[in-house]
């Protein structure tokens, strides 16, 4: 699932006029080798993230991949590079593997072939996996140039301390029970975890990441734009925040799910079952807590009836 198409952020209107002259001094010297796909990151936002080497690429090779014609001539234009609609080519979700094939027969007549999504970083949790592979199993070349990525974004402004390491999990499922079974999962997971949401399903997200409580999470909204908010808090404290301004519900979305503080890890079983108990019907609960725990159903079912007996 991709994000919606990122609004540019042309602040002050801005000339890209002296950027391309500086990307072709910048990077025109460099290799760059015929027969190759170039993976190319573009802005989440703002226009001036832009690399000088994404810039001169987007300038000089023979067609454009892109996830959305329409949304790449716009980025485009706005920098100031004038490609025609016929050196475009739609590679999206829904026809990324026919798609592949007309770009590996493009590479194998020795041609230069960019592919962008529509903001960030393609291939994370945005199209381009596919086409990566296919390129490969051709035995052809894929380029990286890297930039912006609402992922690194968001974690380089989490102040997240402890253990280095993190996990990318991008969107939770969007069923109810499947997104619930999923929190309960990252319940156990003691690294720090990166969330991606779209704004007509943060508000369910927020009410599922509430069950863990104390457990901090840095919510990223319009990360790189004029209205962008960074804030940390309790998971619990999410769902009140989001509803005390309207305009939070609205953007998109990248969060962090902070690590356990130490001593903090919930230290059995009886945790997921908890988080699950809050959402589902009892035994609904029961039977997904043994599937993730491999704990035995009857004897969780007898500590949830205890549980919910102690709540009366």
């Amino acid at each position: 699932m991709s994000l919606p198409a990122t609004e540019l952020v042309p602040i002050g209107k801005p000339s890209f006029q002296h950027a391309l002259e500086a990307a072709r001094a910048a990077a025109g010297g460099q290799h760059y080798p015929s027969g190759a796909l170039y993976v190319v990151a573009t802005p989440i936002g703002n226009l001036a993230d832009v690399t000088l080497r994404a810039l001169h690429v987007l300038s000089t090779v023979d067609a454009i991949a892109c996830e959305d014609t329409r949304h790449t001539q716009h980025l485009l234009r706005a920098v100031g590079i004038q490609r025609s609609s016929g050196e475009l080519i739609a590679l999206h979700e829904h026809n990324e593997a026919e798609a592949a094939q007309t770009v590996i027969s493009k590479l194998l007549e020795g041609q230069r072939v960019a592919y962008v999504s529509d903001a960030g970083t393609p291939a994370v949790s945005d199209p381009g996996a596919r086409l990566v592979a296919a390129v490969h199993a051709a035995g052809l070349r894929a380029v990286p140039l890297p930039g912006a990525s609402s992922v690194i974004c968001v974690l380089s402004a989490a102040g997240v301390t402890g253990d280095p390491g993190f996990v990318f999990t991008g969107f939770l499922p969007s069923k109810q029970g499947e997104r619930v079974s999923a929190v309960a999962e990252l319940a156990r997971e003691p690294r720090a975890v990166v969330l991606l949401e779209a704004p007509h399903r943060i508000a369910a997200l927020a009410e599922a990441l509430a069950t863990l409580n104390e457990r901090l999470v840095t919510v990223g909204r319009e990360l790189t734009k004029q209205f962008e908010q960074i804030a940390t808090m309790a998971c619990a404290a999410l769902p009140e925040w989001l509803a005390a301004d309207p305009q939070r519900l609205r953007g998109e979305f990248a969060l962090v799910l902070h690590p356990y503080e130490a001593g903090a890890a919930p230290s059995d079983d009886d945790r997921v079952l908890r988080l699950l108990m809050a959402e589902l019907p009892l035994k609904t609960a029961v039977k997904l807590t043994a599937e993730i725990t491999g704990q035995a159903r009857n004897a969780l079912y007898e500590r949830a009836l205890q549980q919910r007996d102690s709540e009366r």
